[in-house]
């Protein structure tokens, strides 16, 4: 899940994350394995969707321009120097062996130590999550991920458990003491750092049995995110280069997240922190360096402490639901309109503080607005699921519960071909829902409400059922 934490950085500076459909993908392996069996106009096509579709996601989110480690670039394919280098053993999978031995070359040629680099790519092995040739195993695109696949009360009620509160607010009772320094040393409110980490390993019971260097090393065979995945097995490099972790140590999540926070290897070295004073960054065994080095990353992401995430609203009856179109207002502005918090009360935030109006399953459903502090949890992963369901756990673990209002689980929802089909008119009709790429993500809901405001369709919520779709094929 912390792949978001890097991610943001390399879109800005370095390069492309893309995900895309799963045909796209298997079109992607033939090139790679010299299939020439497409035309170059199919491949081409498709290849610019997958990337405006990774483009879409990343854009629905703000996140901090962060500090980026000091790695080395590796430069182009084909550039390094293999005669230092002892020859590694066979993977079991011609592209890996090749792709690792120009990688570990320009590894080298860029400064990295000759013996790391050898020991850290030494044992690779294919996976099949990246490159089996059988894409519903191969599933690793973003769209297959259950923040955007699965409806959000599916993914808010198997992330939002019982278990996870209770035992959330009994870790937060064991360690006061950790918590008031990790308080005063980064300015996180501790709620929020427990909720982190329940939603990434369930509070550290589960950090993933992954090798984070193979796990990287296929992420950069399956090519779609090459350049990112070197750079952070560069950072992995680096990682041992400093002394902070040994080669055995190196266990992670599926997409290279490690410890009990889940850093991603730049974010790692960037931000993690030895918060026990025991000489060692330890995010796997020590709770103080995790909960620490995640309140660190929290704060330099901008989180504002004692102020809410998120506010579950009442409206008045005619409430105009295009407002809710991702603009940042005023929270005096919003209670202008007549807007209240659900449960009584104030909203905990001064007049002056901006919020947006975020309607989840749009205008039959819960309604929330949304401060600073949900896109810093957005940081950590860039899907509006997560980090609704890490503020959710912050409420949670305080002994809040929410939401209030009922999920109307009863609406009819779109399969990603018909979402496809919805991008595809709201295009056709001038209403940018950008790329059909079957992802419900911000643009879309956002063309979609725009089309209902011009159709005079009320609520124009932009919230994609079925009816929706079927006003969209019928406008001419």
């Amino acid at each position: 899940m912390a792949l978001a934490q890097t991610l943001d950085q390399f879109l800005r500076k370095r390069g492309t994350y893309t995900g895309g459909l799963p045909e796209s993908i298997t079109a992607y392996r033939q090139m790679r394995k010299g299939v020439r069996m497409m035309s170059d106009h199919i491949w081409k096509r498709r290849l610019y969707g997958i990337i405006a579709g990774a483009a879409l996601i990343t854009a629905c989110a703000a996140s901090p321009q962060s500090q980026q480690p000091d790695v080395n670039p590796v430069g182009p394919v084909g550039g390094g120097s293999a005669s230092v280098l002892a020859p590694f053993s066979a993977s079991g999978h011609d592209g890996m062996d090749a792709w690792r031995a120009d990688f570990a070359a320009r590894a080298v040629a860029a400064g990295r130590d000759v013996e790391i680099v050898h020991a850290t790519l030494a044992e690779l092995r294919p996976l099949d999550l990246y490159l089996a040739e059988n894409v519903e195993i191969a599933r690793t695109d973003v769209a297959s991920q259950a923040e955007f696949a699965k409806p959000i009360w599916d993914y808010v009620g198997s992330a939002v458990t019982t278990d996870r509160k209770t035992r959330g607010a009994a870790r937060l009772d064991e360690l006061t003491a950790t918590f008031d320094r990790i308080e005063a040393a980064y300015g996180v409110d501790r709620e929020a750092i427990t909720a982190i980490w329940a939603m990434e390993t369930n509070l550290g019971s589960y950090i993933g049995t992954f090798d984070a260097a193979n796990t990287l090393a296929n992420m950069a065979v399956e090519g779609r995110r090459q350049a990112f995945a070197e750079s952070e097995l560069l950072a992995l490099m680096k990682m041992q280069e400093n002394g902070y972790v040994t080669r055995d140590q190196l266990v992670s999540g599926w997409a290279g997240a490690m410890g009990q926070t889940q850093f991603m290897p730049s974010t790692f070295l960037t931000y993690a922190v030895d918060f026990d004073g025991d000489g060692r960054k330890d995010l796997w065994n020590s709770a103080e360096d995790a909960l620490a080095s995640a309140a660190n990353y929290l704060r330099a992401s901008g989180y504002q402490k004692d102020m809410p995430w998120g506010v579950e609203i009442l409206a008045p009856s005619g409430f105009d639901w295009s407002l809710a179109d991702g603009e940042d207002r005023r929270l005096s502005t919003w209670t202008s309109y007549g807007l209240s918090p659900m449960t009584g009360g104030p909203f905990g935030a001064p007049e002056t503080a901006y919020a947006e109006l975020w309607l989840p399953t749009g205008a039959t459903g819960p309604k929330y607005l949304l401060f600073k502090n949900f896109d810093v949890f957005k940081t950590y992963n860039r899907s509006d699921s997560y980090a609704f369901s890490v503020g959710l756990l912050t409420d949670g673990v305080a002994g809040k519960h929410g939401p209030v209002a009922i999920w109307p689980t009863e609406l009819e929802l779109l399969t990603r071909r018909d979402i496809m089909v919805l991008q595809d008119n709201l295009n056709r009709l001038g209403f940018d829902a950008g790329p059909v790429d079957g992802i419900a993500g911000r643009g879309t809901k956002g063309a979609l409400r725009r089309f209902q405001k011009a159709s005079a369709i009320v609520p124009a919520d932009g919230y994609p059922t079925t009816v929706a779709l079927q006003q969209v094929m019928a406008a001419d």
